[in-house]
Formats: C-alpha cells, structure tokens, sequence
C-alpha cells in the first residue's frame, strides 16, 4: 500500500511516498481502508517534533509512527479476534493526537482509542472534518463556566479550531465575536457568529466591548494584549504555549490570584470529544469548515507545505480513494 513517511523529525520536504506492507490487525485492532483523513496543525507538530515537548508523546528521539496522519474516516475490511463492536463494512471516524498513521491507504487501529462508527447520512470528508479542530476547541471551551449570553471572542475565526468553536458555543448559546482577516469574513459569518471584526479594519484589543472569555484559536496573540477587554474575572485561553511557553506558568499563577486570568487545559478525551461533535453533525448544529484545496496522498507533500504556511481555512482534506 502506498503512505507517506518520515524516518525522523523534519519539514515536509523530507517525507516520503512510497509502498510499504499492507498491515495486519492485532486481536484488538481493527484494519481500516481510509477514505478521507486530514492534514492540520496537530499533524504538522507531530512531524516536525516541534514545539519540542511534543516529543514526549510522538517519540522523544524520532517519531514512534513513521507514517503521518492523526485523523481518518474509513471502512472496516477486517476486524482482530478480540474486536465485538466492530465488524466488517462499518464506516468509521477516529483521531489520536500523538499520531496515528493515518495518512496511508489502510490502518490498523486499537479500538481502545478513540473511534466511532460513522452515520450513514454523513459523507467521509465531512466527518473527519470534526475531529482534529473541534476536538480541541471543545476541550478548551468546557474548561469555561459558560452561561447563557455569556460574550466570547474568538480569534482566529477561520481556522480549524476557530471555526469549530464559534459553532460549538453558539449550540450553547453564547454571544459570539469572531476575528479573522477581510478575506475570510464572509465564510465567517456562514458559521453563525453575532459579529465578526476584520483583522485589517479593527483592533479588537482596543475597542469598548468586554468578554468573559477570549479563546485565541491560533495562539498568535497573548494575555497581556488581550487582557484590556477582558472582563474583571475573564478567562484567557490560547491553542499555543505562547512565547517562551508562558501560558503554562501564567495559568499556575492564575490559580493563586483573583481576577483576569489564563487557563490552559490540557486536551484529553478524545472519545468524548468525537461523541459530541457526532451528536452536533446529526442535530445540524454543526458543519465543518473545509478549505478549497483538496489533497490525494501523491501530492500529500504539498498539502503539508500549504498547512504549515498557515493560508489554510479550516480543515484540509486529504483524499485516499
């Protein structure tokens, strides 16, 4: 089967597409075809080994899992002789954030991790679509004690994340103030936000408006720009570390201290996060963003360069059949 590869730590230039075994399920594993996977940030940490405490999860020399890939969707061709839930022509979604070798024709996946059957109605593509994104924005968002006309802002409103949770807390009725760049405001504004700043136009750091929760989605802003509009006891959360990893030690000394304050929470349960989004796409409360640039696995490569550019909008699909 064909996959792409890197031996080691690197930028996408040095991965590989090439043949390799087809292989074969452990007792509780499952052999999926993939159909449709993703090429997103996650994907793109977990290769390079940066920011480097990655590497603690991914391998701390070289990556555990040679093949890229950390979402898919698929159809189960064989199942292990300990699988009981699973069976045969089940169509599948799934995601493991420290990798999980997805970016390949066909997967063997512990059903110990996080995997899902997948609704008929629902195509591959947009179902992998809600995994890597909105898996971290709710695992952000419901570290957040959110109420009912609570006012957020989002930065990075066309981003994977960005776009996952202006949809999530608007399913829990929040008001909704997203930021992007001009260009991407109107498909911003698809996604149901009360408002939406254009990046070029305005400062949000400097306008009246005060928020009870500011999530950058992209980790490119900081506590201390965004501190002026946030509320008395607001609640600061950013995707990244920040400079010098200063969020962690920020959220330390939040615990400690009265007031605006910084929380960064760790992304766990994946499981539950699928189950959510799962729940959201059949109640039509949610529709992932899908960039208009597709990817098959001969021109993966590119499709890395293009999501490590940061042009990407939304989730980028990567086709496998």
């Amino acid at each position: 089967m064909k996959a792409c590869l890197r031996q080691k730590y690197g930028p996408p230039e040095t991965f590989q597409i090439m043949e390799i075994p087809k292989p074969i399920p452990k007792p509780n594993e499952v052999l999926v075809k993939v159909i449709a996977t993703t090429i997103n940030r996650t994907d793109i940490g977990v290769s390079t080994g940066k920011p480097y405490a990655i590497r603690a999860f991914a391998g701390l020399f070289s990556p555990k899992i040679q093949v890229t890939g950390t979402d898919f969707a698929g159809i189960i061709e064989e199942v292990g002789k300990e699988v009981k839930d699973f069976q045969v022509g089940d169509r599948v979604w799934g995601f493991e954030d420290n990798g999980a070798g997805t970016h390949a024709e066909y997967l063997a996946y512990p059903i110990s991790k996080a995997i899902l059957k997948m609704p008929r109605e629902i195509d591959f593509a947009t179902m992998v679509a809600c995994a890597e994104g909105a898996h971290y924005a709710i695992n952000f968002i419901k570290k957040v004690e959110l109420r009912p006309g609570m006012q957020v802002l989002v930065i990075g409103g066309a981003g994977a994340i960005g776009s996952a949770a202006i949809q999530i807390l608007k399913a829990r009725d929040v008001k909704v103030t997203a930021v992007c760049f001009e260009e991407d405001v109107e498909k911003v504004k698809n996604l149901g936000p009360d408002r939406v700043i254009a990046l070029e136009k305005e400062d949000f750091t400097k306008e009246l408006a005060a928020y009870d929760f500011v999530f950058d989605s992209v980790g490119k802003s900081r506590f201390s720009i965004c501190k002026p509009v946030l509320k008395e006891k607001g609640v600061y959360i950013s995707s990244e570390l920040g400079p010098n990893w200063e969020n962690i030690g920020l959220a330390l000394k939040g615990k400690f201290t009265k007031g605006k304050r910084v929380i960064f929470p760790l992304p766990l349960d994946i499981l539950d996060s699928l189950k959510t989004m799962q729940k959201l796409v059949e109640e039509g409360k949610f529709k992932p963003m899908i960039d208009e640039r597709h990817f098959t696995l001969e021109n993966a490569l590119e499709g890395f360069a293009y999501v490590a550019s940061g042009k990407k909008k939304g989730n980028v699909i990567l086709h496998l059949a």
